[in-house]
């Protein structure tokens, strides 16, 4: 961990009060993590996170008024540059699915150890793509659920440098990871994600990701 690296910044909604004061005692005993601000609902986080500068939004699923899904698509719908993983206590496939194709970033559970909890929110803020492990076969059902998996042809039809950037899909990298370690630009790395979304059928990223690691192709040199 990079001790002068500035502490990002992590954005907590949630509609149980208990819940976000914990959450925000958990982030204080961490140097490398610190509360960007926190919301009680969904309306109240789309007010707030334009001017929180936050790196990161835990944000819950289940939530009275606008829902966590609702609630991420109306971030996503801002441009706002933030990452959003999920922190709820479902682990229904709907639900997984309904996150993943809103564009979350990842889908943890609220059963987690705390120290697990740390170690993934710092790995999202990294870049990655965060999924609590019991969630494996609900993830790999949602995926299933999504979409028929990609024909041969589909395959095919991806260029060597859409094969290459698969494979880095598949690590849960960022456009930006992906565009330092191929030697890219972010705009570039974007437009052949979108590509590679088209080809395979898939409906965001996280899917994609899901089924290249089903498939191995994470285990390939790119």
């Amino acid at each position: 961990m990079d001790s002068s690296a500035a502490p990002k910044r992590v954005f907590l909604v949630d509609d149980h009060p208990l819940l976000r004061r914990g959450l925000c005692q958990l982030l204080e005993l961490e140097p490398d993590l610190e509360v960007a601000g926190e919301a009680g609902s969904g309306e109240e986080a789309l007010e707030r996170l334009p001017s929180a500068s936050a790196d990161l939004v835990l944000l819950d699923l289940n939530m009275r008024g606008l829902g966590g899904v609702q609630t991420l698509e109306a971030i996503r719908a801002t441009g706002l540059k933030v990452r959003v993983v999920v922190l709820t206590v479902s682990d229904a496939a709907d639900d997984v699915q309904a996150a993943l194709r809103a564009g979350a970033d990842g889908y943890l559970l609220k059963d987690m150890e705390p120290e697990m909890l740390v170690a993934e929110l710092r790995r999202a803020t990294q870049g990655d793509l965060v999924v609590s492990p019991a969630l494996a076969a609900v993830l790999a059902q949602a995926v299933t659920k999504a979409n028929h998996s990609p024909t041969e042809q589909a395959l095919d039809a991806l260029t060597a440098r859409e094969n290459e950037i698969l494979h880095h899909l598949a690590l849960g990298q960022s456009n930006k990871l992906i565009a330092r370690d191929l030697d890219l630009t972010e705009g570039t790395v974007k437009v052949h994600v979108k590509s590679i979304l088209k080809k395979l059928r898939m409906h965001s990223r996280v899917e994609v990701a899901i089924w290249a690691v089903q498939h191995g192709l994470h285990q390939k040199q790119a």
